[in-house]
């Protein structure tokens, strides 16, 4: 069964920060996990393992100071989303080697299935546009970032 899913859907005005401060890769993942492991109510640790143990198998920073790390979650109900503009930019092992300042930290269930990928391709498709990422980088706060994310885009799911 295919089903959209809209940016609305997938990430909350809670799920966004304006500006984290973490002065490398590790704390930024710990982190968000830490953010999104309350928003979700699951431990912040298993939420970091899942995506440390990803990193380790090649890094998600994605070029253009874009990473979009992501994982399966046991207990997960569906495929969330969570937003951060970094303070300072930091060095995410990137395939371009560029430092990260924009990161769309995707979550999805162990049985989500083609879902996740999906969720994942139409995050990377959206996160490919520099004049949006541009806008991102200038919104003022974390309710003008999370009206740039959910003005246009929807996510594709099978």
């Amino acid at each position: 069964m295919e089903q959209n899913l809209t940016m609305r859907e997938l990430v909350s005005p809670q799920a966004v920060v304006a500006s984290l401060d973490a002065p490398a890769k590790k704390d930024v993942l710990q982190n968000i996990a830490s953010s999104a492991a309350a928003l979700l109510g699951k431990e912040s640790l298993a939420v970091f393992d899942v995506l440390w143990e990803r990193e380790r198998l090649g890094t998600t920073g994605v070029g253009q100071g874009i990473a979009i790390p992501h994982g399966r979650v046991p207990g997960l109900d569906k495929v969330s989303g969570f937003f951060a503009r970094l303070a300072q930019p930091v060095n995410f092992e990137a395939i371009d080697d560029k430092p990260v300042d924009l990161v769309f930290l995707l979550l999805a269930p162990e049985s989500a299935g083609a879902d996740h990928l999906h969720a994942l391709a139409s995050v990377s498709r959206l996160l490919r546009d520099p004049k949006l990422c541009e806008r991102l980088r200038q919104a003022k706060d974390a309710p003008a970032l999370y009206r740039i994310l959910t003005e246009t885009a929807v996510v594709q799911a099978a």
